[in-house]
């Protein structure tokens, strides 16, 4: 029997790193500095010099990023921002959390992220609701980020601010720079199963704002002033500890060769479907760290084929089943046009992550491909 092929195999790089790792945290015990110890301070410089960005500053969560740019921001009632609702919940979380409003819009159906067209009808749709716009959330889907020239002009015409969530995106770039200097703010996860995962919960914010780097600063640590006991604003607990900084530094050595071993399955994945199923389109002007490889089966039984693939012992997801204005929680939320957001609800219909990561050898992404084409060739 064929062995399982996993969606994220992080056993294997778990093999390459070796006593890398293993080095790594005993030097944190060792010296037993375990929150914001020196690990944080150093991961934070090499994370900032990866990218260019002027500051990156660890904290608990991607969730937390996302939370902390936008109290950085003091979004508050009555503003609203603007999301894309075709994303993992915690990108509206956030802004309702704070007691602002979240306001829906669609996605272009290529990429996946925010279409700038819906996003216009967005606006004006928050502020037909009687809302302050403020802002926007733009989710760098699967990897890909989103397009912000397109993004910047709207934001400038209405004078909001653009905070990017790349938590799935981050090792990519947009027009010549990386993911972490392309926008005012930038949020990213360290969950285990994004390009660049810790082995826990972990995220960052970065920032080219001095200002907005000393406000994050203190809101990550109860908002503190000039030491822990002097507080100055109302923050939260929101630290990334010793532990996963090291274990990230081992990995953000590496993480350049995986990021093109990522663009090799990808590119041989599109290779081998693009005529049999929609393979997700990239613009010419942006890399992707492709955090997910996900197809689009419109015209076929997804449910079939996922099905196919599971007894074929090859793992799937659907990222993701229902857009955020179609679940309980955010239903009552504002959205661009009123009614449904279309392209949305049809991705979210056809939709299929099939495995992704650095150590998918030649062979079985060729397996992936025959046991796709086989179960979605016949429509």
């Amino acid at each position: 029997m064929a062995r399982t092929v996993p969606l994220v195999d992080l056993r294997a790089q778990r093999r390459r790193l070796g006593t890398r790792i293993d080095d790594a945290l005993l030097r944190v015990c060792e010296h037993a500095n375990f929150i914001m110890g020196r690990e944080v301070v150093e991961f934070e410089h090499r994370l900032a010099e990866f990218c260019g960005a002027r500051h990156a500053l660890g904290c608990g969560n991607g969730t937390d990023a996302l939370l902390l740019g936008l109290m950085a921001k003091d979004v508050e009632p009555g503003d609203a921002v603007l999301c894309p609702t075709f994303t993992f919940a915690a990108t509206a979380e956030v802004i309702a959390l704070l007691h602002a409003t979240p306001v829906f819009v669609d996605v272009l159906e290529d990429t996946f992220n925010i279409d700038p067209e819906s996003l216009v009808t967005g606006i004006d749709a928050a502020r037909s609701a009687g809302l302050r716009p403020v802002g926007i959330i733009a989710v760098d889907l699967f990897g890909q980020p989103a397009d912000y020239r397109a993004l910047e002009q709207i934001a400038g015409e209405h004078g909001l601010w653009i905070f990017a969530d790349a938590a799935q995106s981050f090792g990519a770039q947009y027009r010549g720079l990386r993911v972490g200097q392309i926008t005012e703010m930038t949020a990213t996860s360290f969950f285990p199963s994004k390009p660049l995962g810790c082995y826990g919960d972990g995220g960052a914010i970065f920032t080219e704002d001095d200002d907005l780097a000393h406000r994050i600063d203190s809101l990550r640590i109860h908002g503190k002033g000039s030491d822990k006991y002097d507080n100055v604003r109302i923050g939260v607990n929101s630290r990334l500890d010793a532990v996963q900084a090291a274990i990230l530094m081992e990995k953000l050595a590496i993480f350049p060769e995986e990021l093109k071993a990522r663009e090799l399955v990808a590119r041989r994945y599109s290779d081998g479907l693009h005529d049999i199923v929609r393979t997700p389109g990239t613009s010419n002007e942006s890399t992707s760290a492709w955090a997910a490889y996900t197809i689009v089966l419109e015209g076929r039984d997804r449910d079939k084929v996922a099905a196919g693939l599971k007894a074929a012992g090859i793992s799937t997801a659907i990222y993701y089943p229902l857009p955020l204005h179609q679940q309980t929680a955010y239903k009552d939320f504002p959205r661009a046009n009123g009614k449904g957001l279309p392209q949305a609800e049809r991705l979210a219909q056809n939709v299929l992550s099939l495995p992704m990561h650095p150590y998918l050898d030649e062979a079985t992404v060729e397996r992936i491909i025959d046991e796709v084409r086989g179960l979605a060739g016949a429509g």
